[in-house]
């Protein structure tokens, strides 16, 4: 009986529009204006701000003009070594003497540079186009440094001019000196194949090695100097390491890339 009492008072007042309206409380209005301001600001950030991200890729210190590979003009045996590696080696300077069936030949340098690898020892029967000696086309040992970068091909459009890039030399702690500085020179559009790296750097295997993950492209990087530490070159850290920096030298080179909105990733 008390139920149908109740069910009768509530068909005569439906709306209980008699009842006191309720507010929300002011905890309610607080946390939703916060909301309201917290999309507003997004919004704005997304329009108006950036992102700045990297790209790493591994990287080398060349002297920029690349290498060449020296290789033996005629078959037969190596009678002496004539050059010394990371020595300075003058154009048509000699190399080796091979013994032939039709007596001692000069193997000579195609083009001055330094010598960073020897391929041939004394007593070695070598044939017709046997490599011997791979040569660091350079002019003079003071010639400044360069780092090429093999980035990823679909990164390469990313890369603004002038980019900061920092190079994680592989020969120097990064916990005691830091990180090499440097700057964007120029960016290769195409990319580079195992032969073409090879080729420049006058090594097959770290052509295949730059190109394990596929075809790269080249990115010239220019050292920042200082006349602060003894490498010649600027570091994160004051000093950076007590020692010069040599060529063929293996790093990683983190690029700084072109900032992006928050709203272009929205964008189709």
């Amino acid at each position: 009986m008390q139920f149908r009492q109740q069910a009768l008072a509530k068909l005569q007042s439906p709306e209980e529009l008699d009842l006191p309206v309720r507010f929300a409380r002011p905890q309610g209005w607080l946390v939703l204006s916060v909301t309201v301001v917290a999309m507003a600001a997004a919004s704005v950030w997304a329009v108006t701000g950036s992102v700045t991200s990297t790209v790493s890729a591994p990287a080398i210190l060349t002297h920029g003009q690349g290498s060449y590979v020296l290789q033996s003009p005629v078959a037969g045996q190596v009678t002496a070594v004539l050059a010394k590696q990371g020595r300075q080696v003058a154009a048509d300077s000699p190399v080796l003497k091979v013994r032939t069936a039709k007596g001692e030949t000069v193997v000579r340098s195609l083009d001055a540079g330094r010598v960073s690898a020897l391929a041939a020892t004394v007593g070695q029967i070598i044939q017709t186009g046997a490599n011997v000696a791979a040569v660091e086309k350079v002019a003079r040992a003071k010639d400044p440094l360069y780092a090429t970068v093999y980035v990823p091909a679909e990164n390469a459009a990313s890369i603004p001019d002038d980019a900061a890039v920092d190079l994680t030399v592989q020969s120097v702690p990064t916990q005691e000196y830091g990180v090499l500085r440097g700057h964007v020179k120029s960016v290769d559009r195409s990319a580079q194949s195992p032969q073409q790296i090879a080729a420049f750097l006058g090594d097959s295997q770290l052509g295949e090695q730059f190109t394990k993950k596929g075809r790269p492209v080249a990115v010239t990087v220019r050292l920042d100097k200082s006349s602060a530490t003894k490498s010649g070159y600027k570091w994160s850290s004051a000093d950076g390491p007590p020692f010069k920096l040599t060529s063929m030298t293996l790093a990683t080179g983190s690029i700084r890339l072109a900032d992006q909105r928050p709203v272009d990733w929205l964008l189709p």
